[in-house]
């Protein structure tokens, strides 16, 4: 099954991530709804989204509930201080099969600590924290965590690899296809979910680059064989 046969529900959508995935992926063709506790701020995100995409995009908006019964491709967009919370509310909603795409950083600036550093999560990492708070059959997969919220919304390509980390091979294929779609972003083959912690702290350095040099910081993998960045 591709991407574009499967609804990505956005959930936290109407944050700086959410919008931008949701931007790149509208232009892409995608079907895109996005999620929020707020049905109303959900549509008026979507309607922002949609008129930067295009009016042939196809992009909605809903209350986080409604759009996990609408979709079974789910991409999480929200501080780690709201994961937890927002994955026990969802999961009666969240259908056996599904995919949740996880880009949750453990940030200590959740805690009133530097967004520069990370914190200790029991589990290993937040997208297997993920794994204990969803249902039985659903597929876990960790991404998009070091792509620049401000250069994804804008119009440009994006300098940079997502690394993908996933115990289950087919979802981190079609997470993979979906990375691809945005111009300019290779996606790597990361191995499996507890790999995420790794990936996971890299986005807390590149924040510190951020800060300290005034920029937009994204990673390469680089002389790897042509078959690991598909």
């Amino acid at each position: 099954m591709t991407a574009s046969s499967r609804t990505i529900a956005i959930l936290g959508g109407t944050g700086p991530a959410g919008t931008g995935l949701a931007l790149r992926w509208a232009r892409a063709g995608e079907t895109i709804i996005i999620g929020s506790r707020d049905a109303q701020r959900a549509q008026q995100t979507a309607a922002t989204i949609k008129e930067k995409a295009g009016n042939q995009s196809h992009v909605t908006g809903m209350e986080n509930s409604a759009a996990c019964a609408a979709a079974d491709l789910l991409m999480l967009t929200v501080p780690f201080e709201g994961q937890a919370a927002l994955l026990k509310q969802l999961k009666p909603a969240i259908t056996e099969g599904s995919i949740l795409i996880d880009a949750t950083v453990p940030l200590a600036a959740g805690v009133g600590g530097r967004a520069s550093r990370t914190l200790g999560v029991w589990q290993g990492s937040a997208a297997q924290q993920a794994v204990e708070l969803v249902p039985k059959g659903v597929s876990v997969v960790a991404a998009f965590h070091n792509l620049s919220a401000d250069l994804l919304n804008g119009d440009d390509p994006i300098d940079c690899d997502v690394i993908v980390c996933s115990d289950d091979p087919d979802a981190a294929q079609l997470t993979r296809i979906l990375a691809a779609k945005i111009p300019g972003v290779r996606p790597v083959d990361g191995g499996k979910l507890e790999n995420s912690r790794i990936v996971e702290q890299i986005t807390a350095l590149l924040i510190g680059l951020n800060i300290r040099h005034k920029g937009h910081a994204g990673i390469r993998i680089t002389g790897l064989p042509a078959q690991a960045y598909r």
